[in-house]
């Protein structure tokens, strides 16, 4: 799962990858794959002659893609992704959403955003889903709307979603 703000753990870049597969018992070629893993994320080239400073000290993008090798590393076939890009710049983001499209070659990702941009970017589908309140403070959702990307955001076919669209 990779949130909106990088949650690096209070380790170095190499512990941070390293820590599914040591907690899996997985140790064989760590090394192998701890560069693997930042290499898919885009980061190697930046850190690989700082591997033991504090992942806390990397810009914000550098630490999502951080969160994002070491989703890698434990070889999830299912990447979460909440608002990625939400606390990060243009330059940072475009690196992230560059990233997403070649991950969706291997992984599913599941992107929740509300920038309707980045998901016409980088989806191939997209669900809109609407919550309701069923009380005070409890609400629940339901999915309004699935389909192509293109189709979805385009030409929706739910009032909901075009009434969600007109309003953002």
């Amino acid at each position: 799962m990779v949130f909106q703000k990088p949650n690096v753990f209070p380790k170095s870049i190499y512990d941070n990858v390293a820590y599914g597969p040591r907690l899996h018992g997985e140790v064989e070629d760590l090394d192998a794959r701890v560069e693997r893993c930042l290499a898919r994320a885009g980061l190697w080239n930046e850190v690989k002659h700082q591997l033991s400073k504090p992942a806390t000290e990397l810009s914000g993008g550098q630490q999502q893609r951080l969160t994002i090798a070491r989703c890698l590393a434990v070889e999830s076939e299912v990447l979460l992704l909440d608002e990625p890009c939400a606390s990060l710049d243009p330059v940072a983001t475009h690196a992230i959403e560059e990233l997403m499209v070649e991950l969706a070659l291997d992984h599913t990702l599941v992107l929740v955003t509300h920038n309707l941009q980045q998901a016409l970017r980088v989806s191939n589908d997209v669900a809109f889903f609407e919550a309701e309140h069923v009380g005070r403070d409890e609400r629940h959702g339901h999915l309004v709307e699935y389909g192509s990307a293109e189709q979805v955001l385009a030409d929706p076919k739910d009032e909901r979603t075009k009434v969600y669209l007109a309003s953002s």
